[in-house]
């Protein structure tokens, strides 16, 4: 898995914990060892999930560039996603994401953070029409 902000590389790693959610493509964790952390800020905001817990949002940010909210983690996960805490996911919008070398789809929506690619086929949760799902 690659991770690139313009020429800029964020993240490699062959090590991921994959998310799996009713009606959506995996969200991808990364291992925080593997990402240029010196890359990334606190955002301002947090939310609650009810299975993962606290989240904290993040922002990319190099000299003068900035692609704000782009990532998230759950420093303190709840128990049983333990395995998150010391991982980051990211937005694949505004990113080249890369799996294995197949371009990473956004899903829909802008609200989610899941990774489609060419394995993966929806309907996803995110498109009009899916809010009740």
């Amino acid at each position: 898995m690659v991770v690139r902000w313009g020429d800029v590389e964020v993240a490699r790693t062959r090590r991921t914990v994959l998310v799996l959610e009713t009606a959506h493509p995996p969200s991808v964790y990364l291992p925080w060892p593997d990402v240029a952390r010196h890359l990334l800020e606190p955002a301002a905001g947090s939310s609650f999930c009810e299975r993962k817990g606290p989240a904290q949002y993040w922002n990319l940010v190099q000299g003068d560039r900035q692609l704000p909210r782009v990532a998230w983690s759950y420093p303190q996960p709840l128990a049983g996603a333990q395995a998150l805490a010391d991982c980051v996911s990211f937005y694949p919008a505004g990113l080249d994401c890369r799996v294995d070398g197949a371009a990473v789809t956004p899903q829909p929506g802008g609200l989610y953070g899941g990774w489609i690619t060419p394995e993966y086929v929806g309907p996803f949760k995110g498109g009009p029409g899916s809010a009740a799902w």
